[in-house]
């Protein structure tokens, strides 16, 4: 299907908060205007419900038997340990890489994941924002800004069209090439089932000083908060709101009565779809649309998102359901449809489709990312 999007832009109102801050607790907070955020375009759980089609046999997931190739003849069958060890060096190697279909890196949902795993997560970002720009990236003040400016440079190319998914699947690549080339990370990479966590985001142990730092809601006047503990207290940022360039701070403001929309049913009517363009335009103005102006604040802005540090962990569930979906029927790997530009007539995308970072990293094509286990890619998820 496709959807009607004449009266949405890419930025938009920002919905009223289900959870405020209390007005005595404000006056020893950082406050920050949300209107300069806007949100992200939506469709409605019950729209997608609507136009949900009937999944035959069982609801795909992801394990070791889904490699490609006939389900359950594998005989390394036993997914590591939550918390081991396991690195996704090939998964970082680049063009012209190879994958052991039988043995790829996994990716492990952060409850899965060892507290001393989380907090290198977390240091692996704060690296990125200790190191220089490389230069060349307009608006950045930080390596780690290099990646924001990408986003925010690319966005109406990037968003509303095929090639959203498997761009964003490339660019979660090139923020872990980063972590593992430029600041030594060498554990597993995470992911983040949001749907757990539907309707209580801020209850997340990711929410917390330890990690991410808090999730507050909006105050009783809307406004946002600064983050101002955690790993990424203080932090300023250069890149955004939308296409500018003002200092601001990281800033969030959750709604629970957005976050709540979030859950396994939304993912599931969307990747009831045979269509991969049906899949991708309900998955991306649904959970994926969700999940961000449920943060609000930074992550509701469509361009600078990644600005916030937890754009990643979230963008790492958009790519599991998109997985997920891929898994139900092997052709989904080396098939794709949709408008390539917004055209009308639009030209058609297709597997040699490039997709680039800027020069922050080699480019590369939507059929080489189409696979996580094709050799440039090399990773599933531990369920």
């Amino acid at each position: 299907m496709r959807f009607a999007l004449a009266s949405q832009a890419l930025v938009g109102i920002v919905a009223v908060s289900a959870l405020t801050v209390p007005r005595s607790v404000e006056k020893r907070l950082k406050l920050i205007d949300l209107k300069q955020f806007g949100s992200f375009p939506t469709i409605s759980p019950e729209e997608a419900h609507a136009d949900a089609q009937k999944i035959k046999g069982p609801l795909a997931s992801d394990g070791p038997q889904y490699t490609g190739g006939k389900i359950g003849t594998l005989a390394n069958s036993k997914a590591p340990a939550a918390g081991d060890d396991v690195t996704t060096a090939a998964a970082a190697d680049g063009p012209g890489g190879t994958c052991d279909r039988n043995n790829p890196a996994i990716r492990f949902e952060w409850r899965n994941y060892s507290a001393d795993d989380k907090k290198a997560f977390v240091n692996g970002i704060k690296c990125l924002m200790d190191k220089p720009s490389g230069g060349g990236f307009q608006g950045a003040q930080s390596r780690w800004e290099d990646l924001v400016s990408v986003h925010q440079q690319l966005t109406p190319t990037i968003h509303q069209r095929a090639v959203f998914l498997p761009w964003h699947r490339y660019y979660v690549w090139v923020f872990e090439s980063l972590m593992r080339e430029e600041c030594g990370f060498d554990r597993a990479f995470p992911w983040w089932d949001e749907t757990l966590d539907s309707g209580k985001f801020s209850q997340s142990d990711i929410f917390t000083d330890a990690y991410f730092g808090p999730l507050p809601g909006k105050t009783s006047d809307g406004q946002g908060t600064c983050i101002e503990s955690g790993t990424f207290a203080g932090l300023t940022l250069h890149i955004g709101p939308g296409s500018g360039f003002s200092d601001h701070c990281l800033a969030r403001a959750v709604d629970e009565s957005l976050t709540a929309t979030v859950s396994s049913q939304f993912v599931q009517d969307c990747n009831s779809r045979t269509s991969y363009d049906d899949m991708r335009g309900c998955q991306e103005l649904g959970p994926h649309a969700y999940g961000h102006n449920g943060v609000g604040a930074v992550m509701a802005e469509v361009q600078a998102s990644p600005g916030d540090p937890v754009f990643f962990l979230h963008h790492l569930f958009v790519d599991h359901s998109f997985r997920i979906w891929q898994n139900a029927d092997g052709s989904r790997t080396t098939t794709i449809n949709g408008c390539a530009d917004g055209n009308n007539p639009c030209a058609p995308i297709t597997m040699d489709y490039v997709l680039h970072s800027n020069g922050l990293r080699p480019n590369t094509t939507v059929g080489s990312v189409m696979d996580t286990l094709g050799g440039f890619l090399c990773y599933r998820y531990d369920y």
